[in-house]
C-alpha cells in the first residue's frame, strides 16, 4: 500500500483556509504551538508520523485510520479527538499482539489465573519486562521530557487514562493531547522492533 493512499487528496480540504494552530511538543518547548499554513503542510506533518511499513496489515490499517482522522481535523479539530481514540485502539491491538500471550503465560507459570489484560498492563509490561526507556523513544530523542511517566501513569493523564476517557466519556471533550499520535507511533514501532529488524535484514 502506498503510505499516501489512506489520506484524502488535497482537493477535499482545499476550501478551508489556513492557518491551523496546534499544540505539539518541540525541542526545548513541550507545550509549543505550531502553525500549519495550508492543508498540504498539515498533510505532510500527519504523514510524517506513520508507523513502519513492515508492520502487520491490520495494525497499519488501524493506525492509518487515526492518521486520516487527524488529517480531517483540518476541517474540524474535533476529528483529531476521534483520531486520538483510533490511535490508542491501534496501540492496544499492537501491544496485545506482541505481549498478551507472554503476560498470560507468565501468570499461569506462577499459578495465577490471568485477569483481563488492559492497556495499562500492556504498557507496564513494555517498561518493566521489555526494556522500554525514554532514550529508546524517538519522541524523547527529539524533544526530551519524560514519556515513560505518562506510559506508567506516574504523570497524569496517562495514556491509559486518555484511552478510557475517550472510550467511556465524551470523546470530543477537551483539547487534543499534544504529541499523542507521535508517542503512539513510537510505542508501536518499539513493540515491533524485532519484526522491523528482521524485515530490514530480508529487504
Amino acid at each position: 500500500m502506498d503510505p499516501h493512499d489512506h489520506l484524502p487528496d488535497l482537493q477535499t480540504l482545499a476550501a478551508r483556509p489556513g492557518p491551523l494552530h496546534f499544540h505539539w511538543p518541540m525541542p526545548g518547548n513541550l507545550g509549543a504551538v505550531v502553525s500549519f499554513v495550508d492543508a498540504s503542510q498539515w498533510r505532510k506533518f500527519v504523514l510524517s508520523l506513520g508507523v513502519h511499513p513492515s508492520l502487520p496489515e491490520i495494525v497499519k490499517l488501524k493506525f492509518y485510520r487515526a492518521q486520516k482522522l487527524y488529517f480531517l481535523g483540518w476541517l474540524d479539530i474535533d476529528l483529531v479527538k476521534a483520531g486520538e481514540l483510533a490511535a490508542l485502539v491501534a496501540l492496544e491491538l499492537a501491544l496485545k499482539d506482541r505481549y498478551l500471550s507472554k503476560i498470560q503465560a507468565s501468570l499461569r507459570a506462577s499459578g495465577k489465573k490471568p485477569p483481563p489484560i488492559m492497556l495499562h498492563h500492556l504498557l507496564i509490561h513494555m517498561v518493566k519486562e521489555d526494556g522500554l526507556t525514554n532514550e529508546k523513544l524517538p519522541i524523547f530523542q527529539r524533544t526530551g521530557g519524560n514519556p515513560i511517566a505518562r506510559i506508567l501513569g506516574d504523570a497524569k493523564p496517562s495514556l491509559a487514562d486518555i484511552r478510557n476517557s475517550l472510550a467511556h466519556g465524551d470523546p470530543f471533550d477537551g483539547a487534543p493531547q499534544a504529541g499523542l499520535l507521535e508517542m503512539v507511533r513510537d510505542l508501536i514501532d518499539f513493540a515491533y522492533r524485532e519484526w522491523i529488524e528482521e524485515w530490514s535484514r530480508a529487504a
